[in-house]
């Protein structure tokens, strides 16, 4: 009996067929990138002298494992931690703040330029609670810094910044860029994360 020949299949064009499904498996795949929290570090300092802050100018923010927020050594809501950061700092408790319309209690924040707000979280915390604290701490400052603003110059921080930024503004980007940092100076942001 006679062999027959098996069909060839002509595999010519799969090497074609394989770098078309490469090129299009990597143009339609979307890759998750991380969100993370933009900080500006400080800079670093030649000083070598210890700075001593009075314990009454840190504001205590502890964030447990089952993500329940210690303040001030009292339990607190998420929804109430931008109040009291603001009460914190705007507290003027020294009478050297001028611009300060707190309640100038002597036994909290003597200056924004002094208050440090403290937050220690545990390994077990959730990334979201951490995030959300974070959120709320920086919105404190923002608040004030919007307030102060406001005062000044009849715009908001956020607006100011926003200009600052946009190419097509018409203003004076030189003068709205000094504003900003007065305002930055008068309120600082000193967030401080304990390890």
């Amino acid at each position: 009996m006679a062999k027959r020949a098996a069909p060839e299949v002509n595999a010519g064009s799969m090497a074609d067929i394989a770098f078309l499904l490469l090129i299009f498996f990597l143009v339609t795949t979307t890759i998750e990138t991380d969100s993370g929290i933009n900080r500006k570090l400080p800079p670093i300092e030649e000083s070598q002298q210890d700075v001593i802050i009075k314990q009454k100018n840190i504001f205590t923010v502890l964030l447990n494992g089952k993500d329940q927020l210690l303040v001030e050594d009292e339990l607190m809501e998420l929804k109430d931690l931008r109040k009291a950061a603001i009460q914190f700092l705007d507290n003027g408790g020294d009478g050297t703040c001028t611009y300060c319309k707190g309640k100038r209690d002597p036994s909290s924040s003597d200056n924004p330029d002094k208050a440090v707000i403290s937050l220690k979280n545990e390994r077990e915390t959730s990334y979201n609670m951490y995030i959300a604290v974070q959120n709320e701490l920086v919105a404190a400052y923002n608040v004030l810094r919007d307030i102060r603003a406001q005062g000044l110059y009849g715009k908001s921080f956020s607006e100011m910044e926003a200009n600052l930024n946009d190419v097509n503004w018409p203003g004076n980007k030189e003068k709205l860029k000094e504003q900003l940092e007065k305002i930055k100076i008068e309120y600082p942001q000193k967030l401080s994360e304990v390890q």
